[in-house]
């Protein structure tokens, strides 16, 4: 009896049906690993391939946006951001955790924690760029969204001889009315983001509770007074000539540089006594930068620059808490520069430096802020909000702009938007906390703003 015996199919020729063998393999290509940086080089072929160089405006916008970065470079980086970048290192490193949640946390009381960082923002009178750093430094170390945004406010917005130079040059009723807006915005909106953002907030209170008792290694006058010193370094630094010759303020200006050198002499030597820098090494830096000063007198950024090349020295020749003093500093730096330059070139190509043009026609900008309008309250705000004004810049910008008609309900609405705000500004902010949040800070000002300048509008 003959019997077939079936044959094995081998491994590889298993049962397959037809529609399983119709079926493609699935691919293994990463597909948008690829459309993406397609898609960048392609937007970045055709913007040049279409480059409009034979356009008078758009080549001095390219002149405009090159030279308010050198202008920012010149006037900003070092006076004003690099001092706050050691400020907020310091922040990281000196600061416990535990001591911001309990005086800025999302649980702290309400009323202290609104008016510690009103109040700390204030009294720094720094721009929309330079308060970048300390906000993040504050944020990082476990503030609550609502003081940290109210922090973030206040420093560019409510200062002190920015408000007086209003009220002088714009009249009492316009300085007075920013004065009060600008304390009063800060807080608003602080609270509006708390609540907007209130689970996140609660899950941080939650997180807080589990946090061990910081160990102080300082003792909290030490502290203090460290940042009492680095902050009379930044301001002195930053002060500007005042508008009018004689007086309190230009007497200041006179002497910053003196004021400057006694706050550089005592931050040293505070650093040898509570840091372990060697005497040595500071009389050194010292001597130098004293010869520059004496060599130099009508250049005060050549021996600022050495002082600041003598501090990072002290700091990285130092071992303990100076270099994490400076690697903390330099975590700011690398994250926060780059997207400032980025925003401020961009800036200068569409609005050009103060008192030129750029891609948009400043008479298109006037000429749509007149009356008080809800239209020209809300463009005078978007306006402020995305171009940058340096500390003070902001009152003689708007002295042209009402002479060339603009109402001062508008006014209003841009001194409240733009000082606190800027391009760059929002760049960095976005990186530090999220792009929902950015969205929702810019819009709070700019419809603050906005409603703020149809009311003063309406009644002056």
């Amino acid at each position: 009896m003959n019997e077939t015996i079936p044959m094995a199919k081998p491994n590889n020729m298993l049962d397959v049906s037809p529609a399983e063998e119709a079926q493609p393999e699935p691919s293994q290509i990463d597909w948008k690993s690829i459309w993406k940086p397609l898609s960048l080089i392609t937007g970045g072929f055709l913007i040049f391939f279409f480059l409009p160089m034979e356009s008078a405006r758009f080549t001095q916008s390219i002149t405009e946006s090159l030279a308010l970065a050198k202008w920012y470079a010149q006037e900003h980086v070092l006076l004003c951001l690099v001092p706050a970048f050691f400020i907020a290192g310091a922040v990281a490193v000196f600061v416990s955790q535990g001591a911001v949640m309990k005086y800025l946390g999302a649980g702290a009381n309400k009323v202290l924690s609104y008016g510690v960082a009103s109040v700390s923002g204030s009294v720094l009178a720094v721009c929309s760029c330079t308060v970048l750093p300390l906000f993040a430094g504050i944020w990082k170390r476990g503030a609550g969204l609502g003081p940290a945004i109210a922090f973030l406010y206040s420093g560019p917005a409510i200062n002190v001889l920015a408000i007086i130079l209003t009220a002088r040059i714009l009249g009492p009723e316009i300085g007075a009315a920013r004065a009060v807006g600008a304390v009063v915005f800060s807080v608003v909106i602080g609270l509006f983001m708390h609540l907007m953002f209130r689970k996140e907030e609660e899950a941080k209170v939650a997180a807080a509770m589990h946090m061990p008792e910081p160990e102080v290694e300082r003792p909290l006058w030490q502290t203090s007074l460290l940042f009492a010193v680095m902050v009379g370094l930044l301001v002195s630094g930053t002060w500007g000539r005042p508008e009018q010759a004689g007086g309190f303020w230009s007497a200041v200006f006179e002497v910053k540089w003196l004021l400057s050198g006694g706050f550089a002499a005592l931050l040293g030597f505070m650093m040898v006594r509570w840091m372990g820098v060697k005497l040595y090494k500071l009389i050194i830096a010292g001597i130098v930068v004293l010869i520059l000063a004496l060599v130099f007198p009508h250049q005060p950024l050549i021996a600022f620059s050495a002082g600041l090349i003598a501090f990072i020295t002290l700091l990285t020749t130092t071992r303990g808490e100076t270099e994490s003093w400076f690697i903390a500093s330099w975590d700011f730096t690398k994250q926060i520069i780059p997207l400032l330059l980025a925003g401020v070139l961009v800036a200068g190509l569409l609005l050009g430096q103060p008192g030129s043009e750029g891609l948009i026609p400043s008479q298109w900008i006037s000429g749509l802020v007149g009356g008080n309008s809800l239209w020209a309250n809300l463009f005078a705000s978007v306006v402020g909000a995305f171009m940058y004004f340096a500390t003070l810049t902001e009152v003689p910008i708007l002295q042209g702009l009402i002479g060339a008609g603009m109402g001062k309900g508008p006014a209003l609405a841009l001194l409240l938007a733009g000082p606190a705000l800027s391009l760059p500004n929002m760049l960095v902010i976005r990186s530090v906390m999220g792009t929902k949040k950015t969205i929702a800070f810019v819009a709070l000002v700019v419809i603050m703003a906005t409603i703020s300048g149809l009311i003063f509008g309406h009644f002056f």
